[in-house]
C-alpha cells in the first residue's frame, strides 16, 4: 500500500468541526442537485427559507412484491438477474416510487402493497415489511415527472457523526430536504428505541426536527426492524433495497453515492468493517455484509463493503477527541497497517477527506489544510 495522504481539515473546537461538515454536505448537495439558481423567501416567523423549482408532491406510489434474496456472500452475485426480480414498477402517472417492496413472513405468505409515509417505525405495520419513510415536496407548475429529478444521495453512519449532524445541520436554511435519499453505511441490529440504533439515534436528534413544511421531508431507508434477530436476512434485505435505488439508474456493479459520511472508532472500524475481520474487508461482491460477533458494541451488525464506500463521489471522515488521536496517528502515519480507513483512503484517492479537531490530531505529523467555507 503506497502512502497517500488524503485533505485534512483541523478545527479547533467541535463546533468548528459541525459547522464545516454541515457546509461541505450543503455543497455536496447543490452540486449533485446541479443548483443553478434558488429563491430565498421569508416565512412567517421572519427566517429566509428555500423555495425549489420543480418539485413533485409525492402523491402516491406503487410497488410490486418480491421474495427477498438471500445471497451467499462469498460468490459471484448476479446483480443483474436481482435487478430484474426486484424492479419496481411505476404507476405510470409521474409518481415518483418510494415504498419498498413487501417481503415474506415466517410462514411464507406475501404481503402486497406496503407503503411506509412518516420517518419513524410504525409498530401497527407488520415488521417484516422492508421500510422506508416517504419523502414529500412542494408542488410546481412544471410537469416534470418527480422520479426524472436529481436527488442527493447520502449515506451516514452511526455513534458521534450523529451529534455531529444534529449540531451543524439543523441550523442550515439551505438544505432541500425534500430530495434527499438517505442510507445508512451500517446498522447495529437492536430495536430503534436502542440509542444504539444508527437509524433511531438519527431520527430523533435529525429526521424527527426538520421543518417538512419549509424544507421538505427526505426518503430515508433504513433496515427491516423486524429482521434484526437473522443478521443475514437483515443484509440481503438491505442490499435489495440499494439494488432498487440505485441499479436500474446508475450501474449493477457499484451503486453511485453523491456523499458518504463516516466516523473512526478507536479501533480504527469504520462503520461496522472491524481491523481483524480480513474477510470482511476483502469482500468484493456484495453490497451488503452481515457482521456477527463484533468485537465492541452490539454484536450483531450490517454494513456496506468497502467497494460501495470507495465507489462515492465524495468521502469525508469526521472524527473527534484527544481518544481518538492514536488510531489517526496509525492511519497517517502507518497506512501499509492496513487499516480500514487506509484502504479507504488508498482505494478513494482525491475523493476523501476528513473533517477533525485538534485533540484528534495530538502527536500526529500530518499537513493541515485549512477549510475554506462555500456559503
Amino acid at each position: 500500500m503506497t502512502t497517500t495522504v488524503p485533505k485534512i481539515f483541523a478545527f479547533p473546537e467541535f463546533d468548528g468541526v459541525a459547522e464545516a461538515v454541515a457546509d461541505h454536505i450543503v455543497h455536496c448537495q447543490n452540486m449533485a442537485l446541479s443548483i443553478t439558481g434558488k429563491e430565498t423567501v421569508q416565512n412567517e416567523s421572519g427566517t429566509a427559507s428555500i423555495t425549489d423549482n420543480n418539485i413533485i408532491t409525492n402523491t402516491g406510489n406503487t410497488a410490486t412484491s418480491n421474495t427477498p434474496i438471500h445471497s451467499n456472500h462469498n460468490s459471484n452475485v448476479d446483480l443483474q438477474s436481482r435487478l430484474s426480480m426486484l424492479s419496481l414498477k411505476d404507476s405510470g402517472s409521474g409518481k415518483s416510487i418510494s415504498s419498498m417492496d413487501s417481503h415474506t413472513n415466517h410462514h411464507g405468505n406475501h404481503n402486497h402493497g406496503h407503503t411506509s409515509s412518516s420517518h419513524g417505525h410504525n409498530g401497527h405495520h407488520n415488521k417484516r415489511k422492508s421500510s422506508v419513510s416517504g419523502a414529500s415536496g412542494r408542488k410546481s407548475s412544471s410537469s416534470v415527472s418527480a422520479h426524472k429529478q436529481h436527488r442527493f444521495k447520502i449515506a451516514i453512519s452511526g455513534g458521534s457523526l450523529i451529534e455531529v449532524l444534529h449540531q451543524g445541520l439543523l441550523k442550515r436554511i439551505d438544505i432541500r430536504w425534500g430530495l434527499w435519499d438517505i442510507y445508512f453505511v451500517d446498522e447495529r441490529l437492536v430495536s430503534f428505541e436502542d440509542k444504539q440504533s444508527n437509524y433511531g439515534e438519527a431520527k430523533r436528534k435529525i429526521f424527527d426536527l426538520i421543518d417538512i413544511e419549509k424544507y421538505g421531508k427526505p426518503k430515508i431507508y433504513h433496515i427491516n426492524e423486524g429482521l434484526i434477530d437473522d443478521p443475514l436476512e437483515c443484509s440481503d434485505d438491505y442490499e435489495n433495497c440499494l439494488i432498487r435505488g440505485f441499479a436500474s439508474k446508475d450501474t449493477v456493479r457499484l451503486p453511485t453515492f453523491n456523499l458518504i459520511l463516516l466516523g473512526c472508532a478507536p479501533d480504527g472500524h469504520i462503520a461496522s468493517l472491524f481491523p481483524n475481520f480480513q474477510e470482511n474487508l476483502r469482500e468484493n461482491q456484495s453490497w451488503c455484509i452481515p457482521v456477527a460477533k463484533a468485537p465492541s458494541g452490539p454484536e450483531n451488525r450490517i454494513t456496506m463493503t468497502i467497494p460501495v464506500i470507495c465507489h462515492s463521489q465524495q468521502i469525508s471522515f469526521v472524527v473527534e477527541g484527544a481518544v481518538k488521536a492514536p488510531v489517526i496517528k496509525t492511519i497517517i502515519e502507518r497506512p501499509e497497517k492496513g487499516l480500514p480507513s487506509s484502504i479507504v483512503n488508498e482505494n478513494a484517492a482525491g475523493r476523501v477527506s476528513w473533517f477533525v479537531d485538534e485533540d484528534a490530531l495530538t502527536d500526529v505529523m500530518v499537513t493541515k489544510k485549512k477549510y475554506v467555507f462555500h456559503t
